[in-house]
């Protein structure tokens, strides 16, 4: 979470006018979980990381897709640095899913459909014509 909370401070922080790679970034202390760390500083961290995401994201324009930015020197087009950067995110969020299922083992309530559950949920599906809770299914607070 501290190597993604960093990357998008680093990528996102002034966006279309700097290099995605920020001089002061310690890439390699995201990696590094300190004496003092706390589930609060953590998530606090997590919670800037991706609000600097959603402010260089948001206020994009369709003009904005023909600019290019740099990250670590190399020239990306809009779409290239967010699909870099959304598939970055996919592949690490999906370690901490796994390690997560790993240690909470029989306890690990499932984010999608639940295991041997997908007839069920398929039949509830076409019941609501397609609208799914999403909200209860990714309840983040109760994993």
């Amino acid at each position: 979470m501290k190597h993604l909370a960093g990357n998008m401070l680093s990528r996102w922080t002034d966006f279309l006018t700097s290099d995605g790679e920020k001089p002061d970034r310690n890439r390699d202390m995201e990696f590094v979980i300190e004496d003092n760390a706390s589930r609060e500083t953590v998530m606090a961290y997590w919670e800037r990381g991706w609000q600097a995401v959603f402010n260089a994201i948001e206020p994009l324009q369709p003009s904005d897709l023909d600019k290019t930015v740099p990250i670590r020197g190399e020239a990306h087009t809009i779409v290239q640095a967010i699909n870099r950067q959304m598939t970055h995110y996919a592949y690490h969020i999906g370690q901490i899913v796994f390690l997560a299922k790993h240690f909470r083992s029989s306890e690990w309530k499932s984010l999608t459909i639940p295991r041997n559950k997908s007839a069920e949920f398929n039949a509830k599906m076409g019941d609501q014509g397609g609208k799914a809770d999403t909200a209860k299914r990714f309840d983040v607070q109760k994993m």
